[in-house]
């Protein structure tokens, strides 16, 4: 039976080995050595110089997470709370924007908020001045939160659908108003849905560099537009590509970790009492 199991579990080792291991090893190996293949720690030491992308892709990322937090969670319940026909059309518009080519989608965001753009016509037919939406960390924002904002829903409903009734009905019949139910019941059972939220959020809005070009300029730029740029840019330097990868994913790894840290049945117990 083992030696069957091993068997079957053969093509998805082979693939993870292939599509997985081997990609990240060589990003540790351009990172620790220069063009010449010598090993160094000068592309390490690189990293300095982006240390302020690093901080505003960090900053942009947490924003748009807050954001796609205090959007997402009132969405999460309202739907967690019908039933039918009803739920599934409000999960299906929620995911009806993600069936779209996701460049196609920004590209769209670009067109309402550049200076000719649709928002723009609108404002001159009224007699208004034009906005400059276009070029600017709130068109990156935006872009983050519409593409990333069912991310942080589904999760959330996934795990207020499951909830029992009766736990709210309980805390009622025990005197607790509807802020003290939200506080006390709803929000801490719905914790992992956060967490995991967060995570999803977080991780694709720190490393985007398609949302920043377009909707950003070359004045906001985040890390993935300097590492898109270093791979396949006009300064081209794959030692340095690599090493800020390296940093990114273990940027990752810490977010996930930190986040699956808080995400267990201790804790949510702990948080109820």
């Amino acid at each position: 039976m083992k030696s069957k199991s091993t068997a079957g579990a053969a093509p998805y080792i082979v693939w993870a080995v292939i599509f997985t291991l081997v990609p990240m090893g060589l990003v540790v190996y351009f990172s620790l050595t220069d063009r010449s293949g010598t090993f160094t720690f000068a592309s390490i030491a690189a990293i300095r110089d982006y240390l302020p992308t690093f901080g505003r892709s960090i900053g942009l990322g947490l924003l748009s997470t807050a954001i796609c937090l205090l959007l997402g969670y009132p969405i999460a319940y309202i739907i967690s709370r019908k039933s039918g026909l009803t739920q599934q059309t409000m999960v299906m518009l929620i995911m009806l924007p993600q069936w779209m080519n996701f460049l196609l989608r920004t590209y769209a965001w670009m067109s309402l908020l550049e200076n000719n753009g649709f928002i723009n016509q609108f404002l001159r037919l009224l007699g208004l001045p034009p906005a400059t939406m276009i070029n600017t960390p709130g068109a990156v924002v935006l872009g983050m939160v519409y593409n990333f904002l069912p991310f942080m829903i589904l999760p959330i409903f996934s795990v207020m659908e499951k909830l029992d009734v009766r736990i709210t009905e309980a805390a009622q019949d025990l005197g607790a108003d509807g802020w003290a139910v939200l506080r006390r019941v709803i929000l801490p059972l719905s914790l992992p849905g956060i967490f995991t939220g967060i995570t999803m959020v977080f991780v694709p809005a720190v490393s985007t560099f398609v949302i920043s070009q377009l909707l950003g300029g070359n004045k906001n730029m985040l890390i993935g537009d300097s590492i898109e740029m270093l791979f396949v840019g006009n300064a081209t330097n794959y030692n340095i590509g690599s090493a800020l990868s390296l940093v990114l994913m273990l940027l990752m790894l810490l977010s996930m970790t930190v986040m699956n840290r808080f995400d267990n049945s201790d804790e949510m117990g702990g948080l109820m009492v």
